[in-house]
């Protein structure tokens, strides 16, 4: 099982953690809504989890372009 972080916004892979030990907890998933949970956790047949999240050029992108927030794809 790994867990994939992939950018929501432009769709870059931000990282993945392949150790099987991490549970939901010590990743902050029980910290989440079960609306944030079903928009951001995805799951797929071979047991890993994908996780949409922002990275940092997306993120550099909306505290300096606020407007950014009205779509849904930024290319950077």
């Amino acid at each position: 099982m790994a867990i994939h972080y992939t950018c929501r916004y432009c769709g870059i892979d931000i990282g993945t953690i392949t150790h099987s030990s991490v549970d939901a907890q010590s990743l902050g998933f029980h910290k989440l809504t079960e609306d944030e949970r079903l928009d951001m956790i995805q799951y797929d047949s071979k047991g890993n989890i994908h996780v949409k999240s922002i990275c940092e050029d997306c993120h550099e992108s909306f505290m300096t372009n606020p407007m950014n927030y009205e779509n849904d794809y930024i290319i950077h």
